[in-house]
């Protein structure tokens, strides 16, 4: 099923996806969720930051997921998306419980750990994902599959190129572990954020094109999928 909702602008879309994050809060406190990191989260972990501190929304009970994670760059890099991720998400919104690759561990043993952790966790109730500009989800670089685990694997030119933003003058990594379609598709619901003229192609293929690895993306609608766009993002769309 995929609902989508179009937005006139990336404020008004983070204040509904706060709407939409906070109604699944309400439901049920103990929400487990993947975490994108990104640009276009960014306005609704600060909507939801906003929420907390008027006391308005309680996340102490929630666990935050990990999404995805750059191959050697260390914990105390505050470019590494768990500092990211701790310090856009995990922080401001007083959440204690999260799952996590695990840097101490060899790739293959991080990903095997980050999987049971997911299970024993029951599952993800709520994946908050941004799309990539090839479609991509997390670092499922296409061709990804739907039964595609949770590994390491190379980034594409597409995900470096639009990753360079994030590191200046150093160069981008190249590697990087990533939570599986597998975990990804499985999620009870799936919320998808998507914003700017620069995502209109990739966002009506992974709607209305082929189901394909090709496009990791097209494989949410066979989700419980909201898709919340700006109208820039939406513009074309039937």
């Amino acid at each position: 099923m995929v609902a989508l909702e179009v937005l006139g602008s990336p404020e008004i879309l983070a204040a509904r996806a706060a709407d939409f994050i906070a109604a699944e809060l309400e439901r049920k406190p103990n929400l487990t969720v993947l975490v994108a990191t990104g640009n276009t989260p960014m306005l609704t972990y600060a909507e939801l930051e906003r929420r907390v501190r008027r006391k308005e929304l309680d996340c102490s009970s929630v666990t935050a997921v990990q999404l995805d994670e750059y191959l050697g760059v260390p914990e105390s890099d505050p470019r590494s998306l768990y500092g990211w991720m701790r310090r856009s998400f995990l922080e401001p919104l007083g959440i204690s419980k999260v799952i996590r690759f695990d840097p101490k561990l060899e790739s293959d043993h991080a990903c095997a750990y980050f999987e049971s952790e997911v299970t024993r966790a029951g599952g993800i109730d709520l994946a908050i994902l941004g799309l990539g500009p090839n479609g991509h989800l997390g670092f499922n670089e296409p061709p990804s599959g739907p039964l595609s685990p949770t590994r390491a694997l190379e980034l594409t030119p597409e995900s470096l190129s639009s990753n360079a933003t994030y590191w200046g003058a150093l160069p981008v990594p190249t590697h990087a572990l990533t939570a599986g379609m597998n975990q990804i598709l499985a999620s009870r619901r799936v919320l998808l954020l998507v914003s700017g003229a620069h995502k209109r192609d990739i966002l009506a293929r992974a709607l209305s094109g082929p189901q394909t690895p090709d496009l990791p993306a097209s494989f949410l609608r066979d989700t419980d999928l909201t898709v919340l766009a700006d109208i820039e993002a939406a513009r074309g769309l039937k």
